[in-house]
């Protein structure tokens, strides 16, 4: 079965849940065919997607960072929005399942957990481009999948791919203080427990086609970034008094939504779901960056 993936070229966060995604699709009872479509943010076709005529597309690709979107939104509009749009009637055109992937920032983060029917109310221009986007993929595509998710973990090349994997150096260079935010609740989520929630939902569509519009889904595990900080010093045996917890709402930046939590019932309802506990998956996702080699050598080998 055809599956293409859909990314930013220059988001490699999200390209580690592409690679996981193939894993998942690779290893699925189903016999899938791979196939990329890259592209810029201001992508608008790839009519190449015409000719190979995939049964699902998993579109992953958008500018995810909320400061970006806020200093340029223009071009955060053209991939988050436009090139959605186009995707999703693409995917039509080709009768292909097409998964979008949302956020959990389209909310307000006001009356967690938030249910698929809850009314969004984004607090920032990144939210309000995913919701936009979302709607432009239902509206071009009515057998389309929304999948909104929170913040993303996982294995890295750098310690910069995600939000919460960059904590690692603070956390280890424990002789100068570090500020950790310790207002925003979140719930950090394993890019492969995504990817095999795309894979379960690709499958039961493939036996359903009932199976459509928008889902949830999370890891189970409320966190602020301190408590996430102490998690990682906790699972490497590192020292914690040098993280200080900021209670205090950020008053730089775009807004965020101090506790966004996603009800996941639906979707586990039918059976769909995988979660990495939080402290299993940051140990296999950051011990090749730990500093002090012998620790790891005695607990790795």
């Amino acid at each position: 079965m055809p599956l293409a993936v859909v990314l930013e070229e220059q988001d490699q966060n999200l390209s580690r849940l592409i690679s996981w995604i193939l894993v998942q699709f690779i290893t699925s009872f189903m016999i899938f065919r791979l196939q990329f479509f890259c592209f810029i943010p201001f992508w608008v076709k790839n009519t190449s997607m015409l000719n190979s005529q995939p049964h699902v597309i998993v579109h992953c690709a958008a500018e995810r960072r909320p400061d970006v979107v806020e200093n340029q939104p223009d071009a955060a509009s053209q991939l988050n929005v436009a090139a959605s749009g186009n995707l999703a009637k693409e995917a039509a055109a080709v009768g292909a399942f097409l998964i979008y992937i949302s956020s959990d920032y389209v909310f307000d983060g006001i009356n967690p957990p938030y249910r698929e029917e809850d009314i969004p109310s984004p607090l920032n221009l990144y939210g309000k481009t995913k919701l936009e986007g979302e709607r432009a993929v239902l509206e071009n595509n009515l057998g389309a999948a929304v999948l909104r998710i929170p913040v993303l973990y996982g294995e890295v090349e750098k310690l910069e791919e995600s939000a919460v994997t960059v904590m690692f150096d603070k956390v280890q260079f424990s002789n100068k203080s570090a500020n950790m935010d310790h207002w925003q609740q979140r719930f950090p989520t394993h890019v492969k427990d995504v990817a095999t929630v795309c894979r379960q939902l690709a499958e039961k569509r493939m036996l359903d086609p009932s199976i459509k519009g928008t889902f949830h889904w999370s890891g189970n595990e409320q966190m602020t970034k301190y408590e996430m900080a102490c998690a990682i010093a906790d699972t490497f045996n590192l020292p914690s008094s040098h993280l200080r917890p900021i209670t205090d709402s950020p008053v730089l930046g775009a807004q965020r939504p101090r506790n966004a939590q996603l009800d996941c019932s639906k979707l586990e309802t039918l059976g769909i779901g995988q979660r990495t506990p939080f402290r299993i998956g940051i140990r296999e996702s950051l011990w090749p960056f730990l500093i002090d080699k012998r620790w790891r050598q005695t607990v790795f080998h």
